[in-house]
């Protein structure tokens, strides 16, 4: 099968060649991301590849169908960013990857965690400079605090588990209870529990209209004054505005973010000799207590790997005609 790569960095080549050499899919590599100025790039080929800031709507759809395209491979879990309800009607499968090591993302979210709660980034620029003063650098301990998860999927879990530990206090929200979050010895947390108990707050759901800003001005609000907020999951859960209010105010203690609402023209890109015009987020990196990932939870050898080989194995689905194992179908 021809597939379209788009978005296409090194390493999506050399791990999607890697995992090609048991398919023999005709893989075509495109640095440039999926837009309405790339696709004629997908013509011919019976599939495209995309990634998360790819845009897959239902104009970019009907492109994709005139020009030959009948399957869209996310090599990601989020789809977001595809309009499901157009690719049915068009009759194009859209198939995603359900499952990769859910260690690399709550392990990356525990590493911002550690670094924002014991300022890791400024103790190293200072030491660096030779000043090995302690003064401003000073952090809290884990054992016995409160870390709230919210959304208890595989990777919640395993951030739980992490934190469980660490000899936290671990409790969660998920609109779908989870036995196995349970038996790690958390609890589902009660009406107002997160908001008054909370010491640690990681966001691991999905981008859903019930989820979009689900941190909020109301809902920082709410929080224990001082709590710290990890998201590795995606940027739209948090209103960027009213976390910048948080922070100044000092609702907010810390924020570690490796995902940014708009990251879309940002991420996955040099542009350290450009000059970066969202204020937004510019505003964020200028706070102390703030560090920015640019979406490399997901980035370990175990992950890429998987991620490929799902991949390219639904790929193989599709052209041999099977059930495709990972197909996204409308609710």
């Amino acid at each position: 099968m021809k597939i379209a790569v788009f978005s296409a960095k090194r390493y999506d080549r050399d791990f999607l060649s890697a995992a090609n050499a048991a398919q023999q899919h005709q893989l075509q590599f495109f640095e440039v991301a999926l837009a309405p100025e790339s696709a004629t790039l997908a013509e011919g080929h019976e599939a495209v590849c995309v990634f998360v800031n790819d845009v897959v709507d239902a104009a970019m759809l009907e492109a994709l169908k005139r020009g030959g395209t009948k399957l869209v491979c996310l090599r990601c879990t989020g789809f977001n960013n595809v309009d499901l309800a157009a690719a049915a009607k068009l009759g194009i499968k859209v198939v995603r990857v359900v499952d990769y090591s859910p260690y690399s993302v709550a392990e990356h979210a525990v590493a911002l965690l550690l670094a924002i709660n014991r300022s890791i980034h400024r103790a190293y620029n200072r030491t660096r400079d030779s000043n090995f003063s302690l003064d401003g650098l000073m952090g809290f301990d884990f054992h016995g605090k409160t870390a709230a998860v919210i959304g208890t999927g595989k990777i919640g879990r395993v951030f739980a588990k992490i934190m469980r530990g660490f000899g936290c206090n671990v409790i969660g929200y998920d609109k779908y209870p989870s036995p196995e979050f349970e038996a790690l010895g958390a609890h589902y947390a009660e009406p107002g529990e997160i908001g008054a108990s909370a010491d640690i707050i990681s966001l691991h759901c999905p981008l859903t209209p019930e989820t979009y800003h689900i941190v909020n001005a109301e809902s920082l609000s709410r929080l224990k004054r001082g709590a710290l907020l990890v998201n590795t999951s995606r940027g739209g859960l948090v209103d960027a505005e009213a976390a910048i209010q948080a922070l100044k105010s000092g609702q907010l203690g810390g924020l570690a973010l490796d995902v940014y609402e708009q990251e879309a023209e940002l991420f996955f890109r040099d542009l350290s000799s450009t000059i970066v015009t969202d204020d937004v987020l510019q505003r964020l990196m200028a706070f102390p207590n703030v560090i920015v990932t640019g979406h490399q939870a997901f980035f370990t050898r175990e992950a890429i790997s998987t991620i490929c080989e799902t991949t390219l194995q639904s790929a193989s689905e599709f052209a041999e005609g099977k059930p495709l194992s990972n197909e996204i179908k409308l609710p």
